[in-house]
């Protein structure tokens, strides 16, 4: 039992069907979403060291390339297939919503967790939320033709869980604790990540089960835009010859959104429909990890043997 509690793909597994089968405490543990990524993202950010702040020559690129992958790759593939796949408005405004927003929050600790790139995802991610506010109006007005009510509520998340993090894993590295959290830090990010994906599925859990038919082309989309799509960014990379730590950057990057800013917003400012492709992406998000993670530790077996 012990076991299994500190396994990965177990934790994750009981989220998933906790949210569906008991969504009750999810209006209880949805509070504690943010601070649980807060957590995940200082544990992350431990790895990347203070001298790489020093450089901006060495942030620009990847900032670039992060922006590029989440925007023009990811969010480019998200609204052709709804254009081509939705009929229904409210679901329409759902993928809109998933397309302008930045990367997933989980992208930099997956990072570590799958040995990417953590400097370079890092420099992708900060730059992609700097984007999104002037992106996400942009979008609402040319594909939805409403206006953005809240556009400090992007600064607020961003620093909660962008600067803040930032900030304590530089006050971790300065007293040297980081050696100390080590043998609680894949247990924690796993736990914390429980958290956020049990709450997202609660939440939406009734969504998900009344609308059955509606779910299907929504699933179609979201499973393109992550393992179809990420597959084809590896590829793309090996074949200009990146190395591994950069090709898990680009494919993190360019096939997970931050589905928690799409839901809100979409709960908060349009129809509940329109948060269902939010729902739908949340659990196809962490199965891709899961997948992603899979395909790490056969790697690693196969060359062990």
């Amino acid at each position: 039992m012990i076991r299994l509690l500190n396994n990965r793909n177990f934790i994750f597994s009981l989220a998933v069907i906790g949210g569906l089968i008991f969504p009750q405490a999810s209006l209880w543990t949805k509070s504690f979403m943010i601070p649980a990524l807060a957590l995940v993202m200082t544990l992350a950010t431990i790895h990347v060291p203070n001298d790489y702040f020093l450089n901006p020559r060495a942030i620009l690129k990847p900032s670039l390339a992060g922006i590029l992958m989440t925007y023009l790759v990811l969010g480019g593939v998200i609204l052709i297939f709804s254009v081509l796949v939705i009929d229904d408005r409210n679901l329409w405004i759902g993928f809109v919503l998933i397309a302008a927003a930045p990367p997933a929050v989980a992208v930099l600790p997956f990072t570590v967790i799958l040995q990417g790139n953590i400097s370079y995802t890092l420099s992708g991610t900060v730059a992609s939320y700097l984007a999104a506010l002037l992106i996400m109006p942009l979008a609402f007005w040319a594909f939805i033709g409403t206006g953005f009510d809240d556009p400090y509520k992007l600064i607020r998340i961003m620093l909660l869980l962008i600067v803040l993090p930032v900030v304590l894993s530089r006050l971790v590295l300065y007293f040297k604790w980081q050696e100390k959290l080590v043998p609680a830090r894949g247990l924690l990010t796993d736990w914390g990540f429980f958290i956020v994906l049990y709450s997202m599925v609660g939440v939406n859990r009734d969504l998900i089960f009344s609308q059955p038919f509606t779910v299907l082309p929504i699933a179609g989309i979201v499973f393109t835009s992550t393992f179809v799509l990420g597959g084809t960014i590896q590829k793309v990379c090996r074949i200009f010859k990146m190395d591994g730590g950069k090709i898990t950057s680009f494919v993190l990057q360019g096939t997970l959104k931050n589905q928690g800013i799409a839901g809100g917003l979409a709960i908060t400012l349009f129809e509940k429909e329109a948060a269902l492709p939010s729902a739908v992406y949340s659990i196809f998000m962490f199965l891709y990890i899961m997948w992603l993670d899979w395909q790490k530790r056969k790697t690693q077996i196969m060359k062990e043997t």
